[in-house]
């Protein structure tokens, strides 16, 4: 997996905490630099953190499903795909909140980031340095993050769920990359 891959990978992933940075800026009236560095802070940090756990979880069993581990990858990362979508396309209305405390922070930070913690496990099963591949992840969501509270600002709910969307569809068509990779080889 080339540097090209795992940004696209980062951009997926940081689709959703892209999403949340949204309505965080529609619920504020005035944008200030202690909302952006929070959210790009919190999310870019959980988005570096997940995949590092999720790599080394992989890891403790990649031995006995070497076979197969590219199908592992690619159902992770479809099943990711299909939730990251079927969540944008649902009827739910989002929330907008105005809190950046510490357990509202950490809480979103979590919930965004969980499909990391499983893209971290597939990545166990791939040739990729995860500390280069957490950080280019955790970077690229702290710049999404930010644009997306700046963009909730501006422009309001329009692409929220769109976020998600897009996000999805790249990881599947990661996910299917892998799995066309291998068998070409």
């Amino acid at each position: 997996m080339d540097f090209i891959q795992i940004a696209i990978i980062g951009i997926g992933l940081a689709m959703d905490a892209c999403a949340v940075s949204i309505g965080k800026g529609l619920s504020l009236r005035r944008v200030h630099l202690r909302h952006i560095l929070s959210v790009a802070l919190w999310f870019g940090g959980f988005q570096a953190l997940m995949p590092i756990i999720g790599y080394f979880l992989g890891r403790s069993f990649t031995e006995y499903v070497e076979s197969i581990d590219h199908w592992i990858a690619f159902g992770l990362l479809l099943l990711i795909g299909i939730n990251m979508i079927r969540e944008a396309l649902g009827d739910e209305e989002v929330k907008h909140d105005s809190d950046f405390g510490t357990r509202t922070m950490l809480l979103m930070a979590i919930a965004t980031s969980i499909d990391a913690l499983a893209v971290g496990v597939s990545i166990a099963f791939m040739r990729v340095d995860i500390w280069i591949a957490a950080a280019i992840i955790g970077i690229i969501t702290m710049v999404i993050s930010a644009a997306g509270i700046l963009l909730g600002a501006k422009i309001g709910a329009k692409i929220g769920s769109k976020a998600g969307i897009i996000g999805g569809v790249i990881l599947i068509a990661i996910g299917t990359n892998i799995v066309i990779e291998h068998l070409v080889v």
